[in-house]
C-alpha cells in the first residue's frame, strides 16, 4: 500500500474513532430523581402534538384575558432514569423540580434591595408603611417546562415579582372584617367602618385570610 493510501486509511480510522467517541460514547446521559429534562433537536423542543398549556388542568385558574399570554406548547418531558441517548445535533435541558424556599423579600436581580433581601415593605390602605417578613416556597411544574426553559428569560425573578405585586396589592386594599353587631344594636354603616381605618394589628389578626388569598 502506498503512502497516500496509508494516510487516507489513517484519516478514515481517525474519523470513525472520533465519530464513535463523539456520537456514541458521549451521547448517553441520565436524569436524576429530582430532575426533569427536555430535549431539543436543532434548537426545537420535542412537542406533544399540538397540545398547549391551555389543554392542561394547570390553566383552569387563568382568567380569560390571561389565557392568550400563557399559551405555551406542551413538550415531551424526560423523566428520571437512563441512560438515554442523544445525537450531536440534540441538546438536553435539565431542570430541578425540587421545592425551593426563599425569603419573600429576596430580589434575584438586585440582592441588595429590600434591606439585603430580609424585609419587604408595603403600604396599607391608610398609607402606613409596614415591613413584611416571610418565606415563599416554589416548585417548577413539569407540565409547563416550555415556559420555564424557553419562554421566560429569568423565571425566578418573574415568579418573585408576580408574588410581591399580588401581596402588596392585597395589603394596600385590605380591610378588616366588620365585627358582628351585639344583640340589640344596629350594624355599622360603611362610613363608620371607613373611619376605623386599618391598623397593623388588623393585618396580624387576619394573616390566615391573606394567606388564603395568596394561595388562590
Amino acid at each position: 500500500m502506498s503512502d497516500l493510501g496509508l494516510i487516507f486509511l489513517g484519516c478514515l480510522v481517525g474519523f470513525f474513532a472520533w465519530f464513535l467517541l463523539r456520537c456514541v460514547a458521549m451521547g448517553f446521559y441520565t436524569v436524576d430523581q429530582n430532575q426533569r429534562a427536555v430535549k431539543t433537536s436543532f434548537g426545537r423542543a420535542e412537542r406533544v402534538g399540538t397540545a398547549t398549556t391551555l389543554d392542561d388542568p394547570i390553566a383552569q385558574a387563568l382568567q380569560p384575558e390571561e389565557r392568550p399570554r400563557y399559551c405555551y406548547p406542551q413538550v415531551r418531558v424526560i423523566h428520571p432514569g437512563g441512560p438515554y441517548f442523544k445525537w450531536p445535533w440534540e441538546k438536553v435541558h435539565k431542570v430541578s423540580i425540587a421545592t425551593q424556599t426563599m425569603n419573600m423579600a429576596y430580589d434575584p436581580e438586585n440582592p441588595a434591595a429590600n434591606v439585603q433581601g430580609t424585609v419587604l415593605e408595603a403600604v396599607t390602605k391608610d398609607q402606613l408603611n409596614t415591613g413584611l417578613k416571610g418565606q415563599i416556597r416554589l416548585r417548577v411544574s413539569d407540565k409547563n417546562l416550555y415556559a420555564y426553559v424557553f419562554g421566560v428569560n429569568f423565571p425566578i425573578a418573574h415568579v418573585m415579582g408576580y408574588f410581591v405585586s399580588i401581596l402588596r396589592e392585597r395589603i394596600a386594599n385590605f380591610e378588616a372584617p366588620v365585627p358582628k353587631p351585639l344583640p340589640g344594636t344596629a350594624p355599622k354603616t360603611d362610613m363608620a367602618t371607613a373611619a376605623i381605618g386599618i391598623s397593623i394589628n388588623d393585618l396580624r389578626k387576619n394573616l390566615s385570610d391573606i394567606n388564603d388569598h395568596m394561595a388562590r
